[in-house]
């Protein structure tokens, strides 16, 4: 076997892979022969049908099979001799297919680009510095305690914000429609959770009154029967309840998981769970800073078969996020929605993974444990938790490639020039713009 490589650049490789006649010829004939002994052909007795006669009929279907062969198998002894890792499925294009001739393909493929990382020292990245102060704390509280608010009835007329216990029916052109209609249904005027029109319709009006709303659905509303339609919804109103901030008692801590010590012990539980956020908060921001910054400081070649594999995952993603979009193929979305990311996502591997082979870094079996039982600290039994993931090897490499993104940032973080920032803790928790954002404020300021 004859092996030539061809940089076409520094990621694209051709590979020119020569195979001597002998060897194809040589199986094709053992292969021809065999068939002579067991092939069932009308006229012929079993196991006398002439050899001339087997190699007219299948002689050409057999090359073929014993080709696709000797390819796969010389293209990976090619790999293994000349030291390639390539990104993805070559392309194989072959060259001859005639007897008695020297076979020739060639494959093209995609490897690694090889990165020079930049001096860190030089680069510089803002960090967070943070804590949880007992004003945040009562901050939160007054938060759960508006989620979780108690419906009182009231004797009087609704405004926003007030709940409403209704019975409606829709009609069409005086035809009742498809899904109009429902009755004790609860409903939180300004929630925006009906057509626009109904909620607002109904602020004004008491137990026991009726009313008709005369409106029309929006034009990309997702019943296509309805979109754009006029329609009538006769509605009853059967109750009106405030809304009220319920009292911060025994019965309202135990909605948390806090059946005893009171508001103190729901004070520490809400801590905790503050700080746990904060912390959080804190090492995903550095960590996409980290990542910018390294972004900017480095032109890497993208294999496209990186990118395009990046591309269907963050399209899979969306389509998670959106509950499967029923009808939807996700092949169908368009490439450039998701390319920018896509590109932003397999550079920053790439550095890293040129970072962990520059610096021959190793998962850290402490960290990983470390990693484990944090996660498992927020179920009720942790160590079933932990014995589980350590039990799953999928779970568990998940676990494991995380570890290692962790020591590897830290790792990055300790050479790069460091500007630390106090904030505050509503400051640190909320995500950074995007950099298109960033940038548009900037130029605002720079007006200012």
């Amino acid at each position: 076997m004859q092996v030539s490589v061809e940089s076409v650049n520094n990621i694209e490789r051709r590979i020119t892979v020569g195979i001597p006649a002998e060897r194809i010829d040589t199986e094709v004939q053992k292969r021809l022969q065999k068939a002579v002994q067991t092939a069932r052909i009308d006229g012929f007795r079993p196991g006398k049908v002439p050899f001339k006669v087997i190699k007219q009929r299948y002689g050409a279907g057999v090359r073929q099979e014993v080709v696709e062969e000797v390819m796969r198998e010389s293209y990976s002894a090619a790999l293994s001799q000349e030291k390639l890792n390539p990104v993805g499925p070559p392309n194989i294009e072959p060259k001859t297919l005639e007897e008695g001739k020297d076979f020739e393909f060639v494959a093209t493929i995609e490897v690694f680009p090889e990165i020079s990382l930049a001096d860190l020292s030089e680069l510089e990245v803002e960090t967070i510095d943070a804590s949880v102060a007992d004003s945040d704390v009562d901050v939160m509280i007054e938060t759960l305690r508006k989620q979780h608010p108690e419906m009182t009835e009231v004797n009087r007329k609704s405004e926003l914000e007030d709940q409403v216990v209704i019975d409606y029916v829709g009609t069409k052109e005086g035809v009742e429609f498809a899904g109009g209609s429902a009755k004790d249904q609860e409903l939180v005027l300004g929630s925006n959770s009906m057509i626009p029109g109904f909620e607002e319709g109904l602020v004004g009006l008491k137990e026991g009154d009726e009313k008709v709303l005369s409106l029309t659905f929006p034009a990309d509303y997702h019943a296509k029967e309805l979109a754009g339609q006029s329609v009538e919804f006769k509605v009853t109103v059967k109750r009106v309840n405030e809304k009220k901030l319920p009292e911060l008692n025994d019965a309202f801590f135990a909605k948390f998981g806090v059946t005893e010590g009171g508001v103190e012990k729901f004070r520490e539980e809400i801590l905790k769970n503050m700080k746990r956020e904060l912390k959080s908060a804190i090492k995903n921001k550095v960590k996409t800073r980290i990542l910018d910054v390294l972004h900017q400081a480095h032109e890497v070649d993208l294999p496209a078969t990186l990118v395009n594999a990046e591309v269907d995952r963050l399209r899979d993603q969306m389509m998670q996020q959106l509950g499967g979009a029923q009808g939807i193929d996700a092949s169908s979305l368009p490439v450039e929605l998701f390319k920018p990311e896509a590109e932003k996502r397999v550079t920053n591997s790439l550095i890293i993974n040129q970072y962990i082979q520059d610096n021959n870094i190793k998962s850290d079996e402490k960290r990983l444990r470390a990693l484990i039982e944090e996660m498992a600290s927020t179920y009720e039994d942790p160590s079933q938790v932990i014995n589980y993931i350590y039990g799953d090897e999928q779970q568990l490499a998940q676990f494991t490639s995380m570890a290692l993104e962790e020591q590897v940032i830290e790792a990055i973080l300790s050479e790069l020039k460091v500007d630390k920032v106090n904030m505050n803790y509503a400051e640190a928790i909320k995500p950074d713009a995007p950099e298109a954002e960033q940038t548009k404020d900037e130029q605002d300021d720079n007006q200012a």
